[in-house]
């Protein structure tokens, strides 16, 4: 048989196994099993009716062929415009490219500014799949663990212990997935001052953004010296409830956006046109749209500390923005992937292995709160439940 690519094996991934709690889950719930989904970062929410009826009559009128390969200006208008608002920059459209998502965000970005023989240093736990996005141009992805007992913070003297003559790039995610921490403005500065004095690209993960409870969301991208040098990704997918629309985006230098529409261009030829008029009407209305989501998101992380509270040896990481909470099972004698399996089978609650975003989450739970209270007051109970059974059993 002739020979696959490199690229399949790089692409692979090593936190897929991750993923097989919440399908055996699936499969349960196809067959009638009482099953509560906190597996998923999926919000429950239907997309915003205004966005839909945009979508639905630009097909019906005929919005059907190719669009600009960079994204339609009146969308990159609309990105450009709530970016400049929020990070006092003065970008232009020349600096963003619409694309399918933040994950091809980070794809594209990976492939125009990474190849093989570079490094790019990134903060760990981090999502399952930057191993294999970041990585499938060749470059090697340098883990850079944060401590549990801190909080999972972003520390600066991470970076600079893992820079090396062959580092390109720190990749960055703030608000992170799965911690839910927001990078701090000192942890920011630090890292800018290393990306200066290493002239290291940043590449940012902001898609959480817009659903900060506490504290402050700043872009690195906004500090002294680092426009030039930063990579900002981000979508509708989480603050719109538009996963499945891939609505996305990269911003940075012009340059850059010249080299990222040049890639587009074989790969996937632009956004469908229906979708990005959904977006435009999704980014006028973002304040209230966002406003409405961050607060039942809030409503919720409250509703599960408070449920959690009553736990034996349960721990949770209270997040400063997300849709996520973190458990701590190491006190129960088991692994992660053995408690949630245990949840699973025996309360018929499915929660992710944290293990899979990397090793400094061994031991922890991420638990989305992507359902309604009713069910997640009940995930809440069953889990205090077994908590209960394991410290009555010791």
């Amino acid at each position: 048989m002739p020979s696959y690519s490199s690229l399949t094996e790089r692409i692979k991934g090593k936190g897929a196994a991750a993923w097989d709690v919440h399908k055996a889950a699936a499969k349960r719930a196809a067959k009638g099993d009482d099953i509560i989904f906190l597996s998923i970062g999926d919000p429950d929410f239907s997309t915003p009716e205004p966005i839909v009826e945009a979508a639905v009559s630009a097909l019906r009128n005929g919005d059907t062929h190719y669009s600009d390969i960079a994204g339609r200006q009146q969308l990159r208008s609309a990105i450009i415009e709530r970016f400049n608002a929020d990070t006092g920059l003065g970008f232009t459209t020349s600096n963003v490219v619409a694309l399918p998502g933040t994950q091809n965000s980070l794809f594209a970005a990976a492939s125009c500014l990474l190849e093989t023989g570079d490094e790019v240093l990134a903060f760990e736990p981090m999502y399952v799949t930057y191993e294999a996005t970041l990585g499938a141009g060749g470059a090697a992805v340098v883990t850079m663990p944060m401590a549990a007992d801190d909080g999972f913070r972003p520390s600066p003297s991470l970076v600079a212990a893992a820079i090396t003559p062959r580092t390109k790039a720190i990749a960055l995610t703030t608000p992170s997935n799965p911690t839910g921490v927001v990078a701090r403005r000192e942890e920011l500065e630090g890292i800018a001052e290393l990306a200066i004095k290493h002239d290291l690209w940043v590449i940012a993960d902001e898609v959480y953004a817009s659903l900060v409870f506490e504290g402050e969301h700043i872009s690195i991208a906004s500090l002294p010296q680092m426009a030039d040098r930063t990579v900002t990704v981000s979508s509708l997918s989480k603050s719109h409830a538009m996963t499945g629309w891939r609505c996305g985006w990269l911003i940075g230098p012009s340059e850059l956006c010249e080299h990222v529409a040049r890639l587009n261009m074989p790969m996937l030829y632009g956004l469908p046109p229906f979708i990005q008029e959904g977006g435009i009407v999704g980014l006028a209305q973002a304040d209230e749209i966002v406003h409405q989501m961050r607060d039942t998101y809030r409503r919720r992380r409250d509703l599960v500390a408070d449920g959690l509270a009553q736990a034996v040896d349960l721990p949770i990481l209270v997040p400063d923005a997300g849709m996520y909470v973190m458990a701590d099972v190491r006190q129960h004698g088991m692994t992660s992937s053995e408690f949630s399996w245990m949840l699973l089978d025996s309360k018929g609650v499915s929660a992710l292995d944290a293990e899979a975003f990397g090793p400094s989450a061994a031991g922890w739970l991420r638990l989305a709160y992507t359902v309604g209270e009713e069910q997640l007051q009940e995930a809440c109970r069953r889990i205090v439940e077994l908590t209960h059974e394991l410290a009555s059993a010791k």
